[in-house]
């Protein structure tokens, strides 16, 4: 006689991250998350088949120059051309392959291509600021583009945010997204910015600030960083809540 069957679809669940893994959505010196995070308490909605099997994030999202942000237009960008490359590692430090990431960023004057973005820094006809890279199958990325800028947000009296890239990593599906920010080293602004010092633990912070790459420097071309993503467990990366998109 066969097995009984039953008829009861069973899905994958997520683990969701322990309390107090990523910044508050309520932070006092960062001001727009006043108007920004949840009110009431969050409701976990339940993960269905559409959520964790689509929409299919592989070779078919990606244009032929979305890794490299300087070719993207008729003309070259103005700016410092760097390589950004990294990892994207599990918890256990094992790398994670075929996995879509994107950034965005302002232009090397600090201004992002948005009608939301009109302070007096210059627009750059040759640089949209977005791009997109898959993991290979030791998990490494790298794009190339131009240093973004430092610009002034607001915040808080002569506010400005330092130079950073952002980044969004998806899974196999698109309720895995996480999204974090890449700083660069040394930079004089991190003391009065609320985002990256909204991040409690200092060694979570530093987590966030990219490394200088001789090794991968290009004589009379690029400098290299390198900025490693971890999805989960001790070591990893600070991740936010997507709306916070400054």
């Amino acid at each position: 006689m066969a097995a009984p069957t039953s008829d009861k679809l069973i899905l994958p669940q997520y683990r969701r991250d322990p309390e107090g893994t990523h910044p508050p959505m309520n932070s006092a010196h960062y001001r727009s998350t006043e108007l920004r995070h949840p009110k009431q308490r969050l409701v976990l909605l339940p993960q269905m088949l559409t959520e964790v099997t689509g929409p299919l994030l592989g070779p078919g999202r990606l244009g032929e120059h979305d890794n490299d942000l300087t070719v993207q237009h008729e003309g070259e960008p103005i700016g410092q051309r760097i390589i950004v490359h990294g990892r994207l590692l599990d918890g256990d430090g094992r790398p994670i392959p075929d996995s879509l990431i994107e950034i965005w960023q302002a232009n090397a004057s600090g201004r992002y291509r948005h009608i939301g973005d009109q302070w007096p820094g210059p627009l750059d006809p040759n640089f949209t600021g977005l791009g997109r890279a898959l993991t290979d199958s030791r998990g490494r990325y790298e794009f190339t583009t131009i240093k973004p800028g430092a610009y002034p947000w607001k915040n808080h009296d002569n506010a400005w945010r330092p130079a950073h890239i952002h980044f969004s990593v998806f899974g196999q599906a698109f309720t895995q997204r996480l999204v974090t920010q890449m700083y660069f080293p040394d930079d004089p602004l991190f003391f009065q910015d609320p985002i990256f010092n909204s991040v409690p633990d200092e060694k979570a912070r530093q987590r966030m600030i990219s490394k200088f790459d001789m090794s991968r420097t290009m004589d009379h071309w690029a400098l290299a960083f390198e900025f490693d993503i971890v999805v989960r467990g001790r070591e990893a990366s600070v991740f936010e809540d997507e709306e916070d998109e400054d």
